[in-house]
């Protein structure tokens, strides 16, 4: 069997602005790749606040394609630069269609693909079902190349997935 350094990543995002959320997590990244992390684990739609407390039309404007989102292309960057993998969350715009997602990004800095959250929460300070499809990709396993040349299996579900 082979050991790995995760790090999973905390901290409290009140700003608005999406690059500074970024910044602060990007921080966060380093320093954990410093410190020998392998894979990095960022909270959940941390580029903003959480949104889904209540339904707002306007907060769709966060949402965007998967390559385009600046939350995944920062963390590409970021584990192209540090050689470190880093499943990302994030609010994404597939047609008509949003989606709560996580992006697969490689120590290459390469999306491997996306899982979409399954279990949609609803209820007072959980508006989720307003923003978010249930997602359509069953759940994700990825064999995930490291830095050193060897891979390790990743599994991931988002926050009520665990139910």
């Amino acid at each position: 069997m082979r050991e790995i350094t995760v790090a999973a990543l905390q901290l409290e995002l009140g700003a608005q602005d999406e690059a500074e959320n970024i910044e602060a997590v990007s921080s966060l990244v380093e320093e954990a790749a410093s410190r020998g992390a392998q894979v990095i684990l960022p909270p959940e739609l941390f580029d903003g606040p959480y949104f889904c407390k209540h339904e707002d039309e306007a907060l769709f404007a966060r949402a965007a394609p998967t390559a385009e989102h600046p939350n995944v292309r920062a963390m590409a960057k970021l584990a192209k630069k540090l050689g470190v993998a880093i499943p990302t969350s994030f609010f994404e715009k597939d047609g008509p269609h949003h989606y709560n997602t996580l992006a697969m990004i490689d120590a290459e800095g390469e999306i491997m693909g996306v899982y979409r959250k399954s279990h949609i929460p609803d209820g007072p300070g959980y508006e989720e079902k307003y923003y978010f499809r249930p997602g359509n990709t069953g759940f994700k396993v990825w064999d995930v190349p490291l830095k050193d040349g060897g891979s390790t299996k990743i599994g991931v579900g988002v926050c009520w997935d665990q139910w």
